[in-house]
């Protein structure tokens, strides 16, 4: 305030921190200030460890404008100002009985499996290894515990499921899948549906015996998956959607990276901290991952293995994406496309020495210049190639 006559300086120097204490609960510090326009006052307030409502009401400043908090923001603010994640709250009116036993076994035989747990665990009843689990509170199950183990936690959590779509292109959708259950059970169903409805499989052979080799890697596919699960955002009522094309593979969640990170930072940490950390503690102890921190490496290892160019990732506000593409110029995955035998020598012609002009192809394969170009083009309209330069100095590289 400029312009503070003397009289009304000393009302407000006591009245402002006693009406802010009564409607706010805090205390704040008023001085009075002598210049040369006019007195003004000055109202100190220090950082407070707790939220501050005003008369029921939460708000928080987003650059020049106030917004109030309200429903699962306030909710998911105010537990972190308690030092706690949304999958840690605490939910009252379920029972350990409300739980599915048949997914109790299922951690219980992984965890062995892969040595993360004791064979003691077998005969430990179901209570003690949630609180082994850290999964109870003060005698409440988590919300992470309703994810991983209740029958159907959609009862208590909206969007807590998983939809499968495979797409034609961008907006075109061919058919689809939505997956429920507890999250143990998202995961198997998730991984079971795309690789026999979704995915491919090329079939060759080794003597008599009949191999199955996979378009993408499981492994890769499943680390994806799971790192979506636990880095959910689930307050916020969406799914996670997966996106399968004929040439790639998206998953996508809604969620956030550590504070202050960057793509970057998650594609090189060997520290990654998962948005729900006890659904990733669950993940960790039944052996579904080997360490939250190897995954992203993890999958560009099995994805080079299988001569697969590396997943890329995409983080936009609360959108975070990760995309499979296949090497499409493999032999074996362009005899499945709608090629001739031509088209398929000329696409490993330009993998090999890295382009082709309209008179190298007319020379390899004996032709007239139309007949040329237009199969050139043929492969540039199908996404297989990309044109480089105009007339005489053109010239053709693979479209990646």
């Amino acid at each position: 305030m400029v312009g503070v006559a003397d009289a009304d300086a000393k009302k407000l120097l006591e009245e402002i921190p006693n009406k802010v204490k009564d409607i706010l609960g805090i205390l704040v510090d008023v001085n009075l200030h002598e210049a040369p326009n006019g007195n003004f006052l000055e109202i100190i307030v220090d950082p407070y460890p707790n939220a501050v409502n005003y008369k029921g009401q939460y708000h928080y400043r987003s650059g020049s404008t106030k917004q109030e908090l309200k429903g699962a923001a306030l909710d998911k603010f105010l537990l972190q100002k308690k030092g706690k994640r949304w999958d840690g709250a605490p939910v009252p009116n379920v029972s350990i009985n409300d739980l599915k036993q048949e997914t109790f076994e299922f951690f219980r035989k992984r965890g062995i499996k892969s040595k993360r747990l004791s064979d003691e665990i077998l005969t430990d009843n179901n209570e003690h290894l949630l609180e082994n689990l850290n999964l109870i509170e003060n005698g409440y199950l988590k919300r992470a515990a309703i994810l991983l183990f209740h029958p159907d936690p959609e009862k208590f959590v909206t969007g807590a499921y998983i939809k499968i779509g495979y797409f034609e292109n961008e907006t075109d959708l061919i058919f689809q899948d939505d997956v429920h259950g507890n999250l143990f059970e998202q995961v198997e169903k998730t991984i079971d549906l795309l690789f026999t409805k979704y995915i491919k499989a090329i079939i060759s052979y080794e003597g008599i015996h009949r191999v199955e080799t996979y378009e993408y890697p499981k492994d890769a596919i499943r680390e994806a998956l799971l790192n979506a699960v636990a880095h959910k955002d689930y307050s916020g009522s969406t799914t996670i959607q997966i996106r399968v094309y004929k040439d790639k593979i998206m998953i996508w969640n809604e969620g956030h990276l550590p504070e202050d990170w960057t793509i970057n930072n998650l594609i090189n940490s060997h520290s990654s901290r998962p948005y729900n950390p006890d659904i990733a503690n669950a993940f960790f102890r039944s052996g579904y991952v080997e360490s939250w921190g190897r995954g992203i490496s993890k999958m560009s290892e099995l994805c080079i293995a299988e001569g697969l160019p590396e997943p890329s990732y995409l983080v936009n506000g609360l959108d975070f994406w990760v995309e499979f593409r296949k090497n499409i110029y493999d032999e074996a995955y362009l005899k499945t496309l709608d090629l001739n035998e031509r088209l398929i020598k000329a696409l490993l012609y330009v993998k090999e020495n890295g382009k082709i002009t309209n008179s190298i192809y007319r020379e390899q394969f004996n032709l007239i210049d139309k007949t040329a170009y237009r199969d050139l083009e043929i492969l540039v309209s199908k996404g297989l190639l990309k044109k480089v330069g105009e007339k005489k100095g053109a010239y053709y590289t693979l479209n990646v």
